[in-house]
């Protein structure tokens, strides 16, 4: 038994094999993201076209899809956070990290990804793609004309900013 692509840590006939197969419907939105993950490091573009909601089908690139999926090597997957999406809801987001290489370079994919569930099956919807995350220095930046931090008594310019 092999390992689940989606980090779950379950194998992949416990996980999310039988949702790509279609024997069984995810029970919840985190789930269907799992599942849609999978598909991506399986290149079962068929699941990634079926788990869109039938409104938001129109815009599906099979091709481009297939070709994302096939030339990257899936490296992980993890859910930073799960807002609804439970098995009593029908809306629900998921934010997520996906790692994947391409060409040589190692891409890291950041993403909230909101779901729908109408007559008892999730659909996702939408996803909004979020940027690194700001890089805020816990002190000041230090001046070029601010007395040098390591102490020496000298300009910052004229010390350690050289």
């Amino acid at each position: 038994m092999r390992e689940c692509p989606c980090g779950s840590g379950l194998s992949f006939e416990e996980c999310c094999g039988p949702i790509l197969g279609g024997e069984r419907k995810a029970a919840t939105a985190e789930a269907l993201m799992r599942s849609r993950y999978t598909a991506y490091a399986t290149a079962d573009v068929e699941h990634l076209r079926r788990s869109i909601h039938p409104r938001a089908r129109r815009d599906f690139d099979e091709r481009a899809v297939r070709a994302w999926s096939e030339e990257s090597e899936w490296l992980g997957f993890e859910v930073l956070s799960s807002t609804g999406g439970g098995e009593g809801d029908d809306e629900g987001e998921v934010e997520f990290v996906a790692r994947y290489e391409r060409d040589g370079e190692e891409e890291i994919h950041r993403e909230i990804s909101r779901f729908e569930r109408e007559r008892g099956e999730w659909f996702f919807v939408e996803g909004r793609i979020l940027g690194p995350e700001t890089y805020v220095r816990p002190e000041p930046k230090t001046g070029r004309n601010d007395p040098c931090p390591c102490g020496s008594g000298k300009k910052y310019k004229k010390c350690c900013g050289r």
